[in-house]
């Protein structure tokens, strides 16, 4: 008896473990047109750092409406499919400063082909942010990217 519960149990087991299911392949799902290729190649990342003003001091610097501005004049018309905006503190110590100078800052994030045309709206935002604010720089920080949509 005990034999044959022993061999009941192994049958389940193994008829069991043919059950198994893996989760399917996601694809995308969004293609069909050039802002929303099935596969992307070719595509990187760029991040760009904006800082707004001094921390603590909201009547000097780029207020809350400028930025929207600046976005609505100079970034959207450049990439109007899309691109993403974080709030973030930014601080940076230079030679012979005692000590750190602290940014409300912006982070503009913005995924697309890397081809000529559109590294020079990159660097034109950039242009664009140091004429309107007198700021020295905008730093830049672009990586490969794997895009689906």
């Amino acid at each position: 008896m005990r034999h044959m519960l022993f061999v009941s149990a192994l049958l389940s087991a193994a008829l069991l473990s043919g059950c198994v299911t893996t989760a399917p392949v996601t694809q995308a799902t969004l293609h069909g047109d050039a802002a929303h290729p099935a596969q992307t190649q070719g595509w990187v990342e760029t991040r760009l750092y904006f800082g707004l003003g001094v921390v603590g001091d909201d009547t000097h610097g780029i207020t809350e409406q400028g930025w929207r501005a600046f976005l609505d004049a100079e970034v959207t018309p450049r990439f109007p499919d899309g691109l993403s905006v974080v709030d973030v503190y930014g601080q940076w110590q230079g030679k012979g400063q005692a000590t750190p100078e602290r940014l409300r800052s912006k982070m503009l994030v913005i995924d697309y082909p890397d081809i000529p045309a559109n590294r020079d709206k990159v660097e034109a935002i950039r242009a664009a942010w140091k004429q309107r604010t007198g700021d020295q720089s905008v730093l830049r920080v672009t990586q490969p990217a794997e895009v689906s949509f």
